[in-house]
């Protein structure tokens, strides 16, 4: 075109192609600038760890962890040196010539099906590509020397450390167990890796950060083609800090057997025992049965089968009663309700209630068919020493729920009528005065809270208005009233020291603290020590058993209708 007009020396092209220009180039920018973000934010971990790995190949030397003491600084758990076969993931996955014979020697030396292997690797690989997976923990001889023979590059063989547990059962609800870290420990803390050994349940689980040691770190640098060029012990490995605990090994011991050979005699299996020192707060006995040897988990490839068992037992082994478990108290509620009574001027410690085994309420829709609570027998004329010396629940159920109605004629005795009883509201809040419904603060893991039933959540839940029999009911600790067996304890503890709620405790170390300081409630607390004697010292005490100890014993049974 220019041809046609010679002195047509140039012409303007406009912005336009400037502009499009200028987008192509800003948009190779973005996509570069997107793609280095992308790299060193979101797969910054792979590549930070293959170019770490590339380089230099370092391996953990594992940490023995802390011991665990008795209170005379008895030993309960040791750190057996073992061997335990791990699998190189970076070096499986990079060679896939090698992968066959590492299959191969996975089943036939260690028993574990390629299926399993896979599976292992996959979960692994969710850290990141260079995890090592251990598959055999505690290698036997037979299984180290082959495994030697073979000289695998894919599966190397290292030293470690396995907790072993001298008492086992006996023990084994206070000391808990360890494994290898999975994907929830991992997740809640980072720094842990697969091959790292973890405290589970009991004490391991609860100062696994103090038992915890920090593995040693031996460096090997490599250069491109991977030869080593050089190695260096970057650490030491550190022993993890020992626990001492409040526990009196001897009376786990005795405690333990005794409660066993019981519950043998009873034909049940399932029972707790727990022993707390109540001028402290020390727990001194923690015992769950069924007890569990806490050996297999630590060697999980060679007890499988046990370990299976224990999960799926209906008896629950591993389900730590003590801390965890919320039950009706039953009976044991009464020296609560005694306290309240007193303190809030229901009666005087020598008003007496008649009891002939049961208390009958008046029935609107029927009255020739009064309502009968039950009693567990005939007590007669009782007042408080003796309602909690023989545990009246007719007593209690006056006292606390009120009289029944007044007909004519008078269907129950003269003597319980004309009492306004405590009520569900104030009852609730001495539940919550003595720390029942909150958890205890113990230094072991998945403490529960128990429950306190209440008039607003029994008409959100079930619809139907909070009776007179409910308040009957959570009098005596039956109905939906329920505690952990520390909540329980604990606040016994407090009528047995003259009003302190100490925080149970387990670590040696720790210093006692008072939940709650009721010795305002001094005088109504040495009431019913009264009745907690007589239920030992009277022929009609319900513990009278008891009497013929070298010591002075006071005590509350309580039976639960719903275990």
């Amino acid at each position: 075109d220019w041809s046609q007009d010679l002195s047509m020396v140039e012409i303007p092209i406009g912005n336009k192609s400037l502009w499009r220009l200028g987008v192509v180039a800003l948009t190779v920018v973005a996509i570069v600038f997107g793609r280095v973000v992308y790299l060193t934010v979101f797969d910054g971990g792979y590549y930070a760890a293959r170019a770490g790995e590339n380089a230099a190949a370092a391996q953990a030397t594992p940490a023995p962890r802390g011991i665990i003491y008795d209170r005379e600084g008895d030993a309960l758990v040791d750190n057996k040196a073992v061997f335990a076969a791990v699998l190189d993931s970076h070096v499986f996955l990079s060679q896939p010539d090698a992968q066959a014979s590492a299959l191969a020697a996975a089943q036939s030396i260690l028993g574990i099906s390629s299926s399993t292997l896979w599976d292992e690797l996959e979960q692994s690989a969710a850290q990141d590509f260079a995890t090592p997976v251990v598959l055999a923990d505690n290698l036997s001889q037979v299984q180290l020397v082959n495994l030697q023979a073979l000289a695998l590059p894919t599966i190397r063989i290292e030293s470690d450390f396995e907790r072993a547990y001298p008492n086992g059962p006996v023990f084994a609800s206070v000391i808990g167990y360890t494994g290898r870290a999975t994907q929830k420990d991992i997740k809640q803390d980072p720094k842990l890796a697969a091959t790292d050994i973890v405290g589970k349940t009991g004490i391991e689980a609860y100062y696994n950060n103090t038992l915890q040691g920090t593995p040693g770190v031996h460096i090997q640098f490599k250069n491109a083609q991977g030869n080593v060029l050089g190695e260096k012990q970057q650490s030491a490995a550190t022993l993890g800090t020992s626990v001492h605990l409040t526990i009196d090994g001897p009376l786990q011991t005795y405690f333990y057997s005794r409660l066993a050979n019981g519950l043998s005699s009873l034909g049940r299996p399932i029972g707790i025992g727990l022993a707390m020192n109540p001028q402290t707060g020390e727990v001194l006995s923690l015992i769950n049965l069924p007890g569990y040897d806490n050996n297999v988990f630590s060697e999980p490839s060679q007890n499988s089968a046990e370990i299976e068992r224990l999960l799926s037992s209906s008896e629950q082994p591993l389900f730590d009663r003590v801390v965890s478990g919320d039950y009706n108290p039953g009976s044991t509620i009464k020296p609560l309700d005694g306290v309240a009574i007193l303190k809030d001027g229901v009666v005087t410690p020598n008003r007496e209630i008649f009891s002939p085994g049961y208390l009958l309420v008046p029935n609107q829709y029927d009255p020739s068919n009064p309502k009968k609570y039950l009693d567990w027998r005939y007590q007669g004329s009782v007042n408080l020493t003796a309602a909690l010396a023989q545990s009246s629940d007719v007593y209690f159920y006056v006292t606390v729920g009120g009289s029944p109605a007044v007909t004519t004629p008078p269907i129950n005795d003269a003597s319980d009528y004309g009492i306004g009883g405590l009520g569900i509201s104030r009852l609730f809040n001495w539940w919550q005065t003595f720390g029942l419904g909150k958890p205890t603060g113990i230094d072991m893991p998945n403490e529960a809270s128990g429950f306190l039933p209440t008039p607003d959540w029994k008409k959100q839940k079930m619809g139907t208005s909070w009776l007179l029999g409910d308040t009957y009911n959570v009098a005596i600790g039956q109905g939906d009233l329920l505690l952990t067996p520390l909540q329980l304890l604990s606040y016994i503890d407090a009528i047995a020291n003259g009003g302190r709620i100490y925080r149970p405790f387990l670590n040696a170390s720790s210093t006692p603290y008072i939940n709650e300081d009721l010795t305002d409630l001094t005088s109504q607390i040495q009431q019913v020590q009264q009745g907690m004697r007589a239920t030992v010292s009277s022929p009609l005490g319900t513990a009278y058993t008891m009497n013929d100890l070298p010591v002075q014993t006071c005590a509350k049974t309580g039976s639960a209708q719903i275990q």
